[in-house]
């Protein structure tokens, strides 16, 4: 795991492969190593750099009473490219870091050449009622009152958000055991807050949209919302998946990703 320095924070990362840098940012309550075998897969092309946003894994803002916001997670993105001398790469986001990779790319389109965007909200009034409830900050200091239920609620809830339930569980369990009261509701609750669709006509370069029919976390109606809004993006419907389409349906998800990235 390495890390650098931005003005805002430490922020940690793990890097794999040689070639031309590709970034994949994770969702709300996860972390880089959503992406362990993906950055594996694509690491045989391309430079692969999965990063945690502040708050989550092991990142951290410098300063107190740091808003941990999407267009704050944006900035990041920004700044980790500055500090690593990437001045232009893809960015692939499963969920809330779809979000911001299409948020980067509205905002700061000379960084951004493909943006792919996995389960990802356009419009956050799609998040599912516990997510929605949880960008409040009574409900998330309610679940924060004893983190050992709520661990428990999501190792079994988990069984739901993907087909192999046992590995899905053991993940998030983990991730969660390095979420702060603030992360957890102030990320989510800007997430509820935001809609992309007025700036998505904007959006010119290649894009890439993967969503899973069985999503309880994310109403999968979303890949028409970003077809609708980016015309030219490639948007595929895995019927066999919920929200973590990459573990669900691997090597289905892999090749689409890396034709994508391959494309001129």
């Amino acid at each position: 795991m390495a890390s650098l320095v931005t003005d805002q924070g430490i922020v940690h990362y793990e890097t794999y492969g040689r070639g031309r840098p590709v970034l994949l940012l994770h969702g709300w309550l996860g972390s880089w190593a959503l992406w362990r075998d993906t950055i594996e897969v694509l690491g045989r092309e391309f430079k692969t750099y999965s990063l945690d946003f502040w708050g989550f894994g092991t990142s951290s803002p410098i300063e107190e009473g740091f808003s941990f916001s999407v267009p704050n997670f944006i900035e990041l993105v920004n700044q980790f490219m500055d500090r690593l001398g990437i001045r232009q790469a893809p960015l692939i986001g499963h969920s809330m870091g779809g979000t911001v990779s299409l948020g980067t790319a509205i905002k700061y389109p000379e960084r951004v050449t493909k943006v792919g965007v996995v389960g990802s909200p356009i419009v956050g009034s799609s998040l599912n009622l516990l997510l929605k409830a949880s960008g409040y900050r009574a409900v998330a200091r309610f679940f924060f009152l004893s983190p050992p239920a709520v661990k428990l609620f999501l190792r079994g809830y988990a069984y739901f958000m993907a087909n192999d339930g046992a590995r899905m569980s053991r993940m998030i369990t983990e991730d969660f055991s390095q979420v702060t009261v603030n992360s957890f509701f102030e990320s989510i609750g800007t997430l509820r807050r935001t809609d992309l669709r007025p700036a998505l006509s904007s959006v010119r370069i290649p894009t890439l949209g993967i969503y899973g029919r069985k999503d309880i976390i994310v109403h999968p109606n979303q890949h028409r919302v970003l077809a609708a809004g980016v015309p030219h993006a490639q948007v595929h419907l895995f019927q066999n998946s919920g929200h973590f389409v990459m573990l669900d349906e691997p090597e289905k998800f892999h090749e689409i990703v890396l034709g994508f990235l391959r494309s001129a």
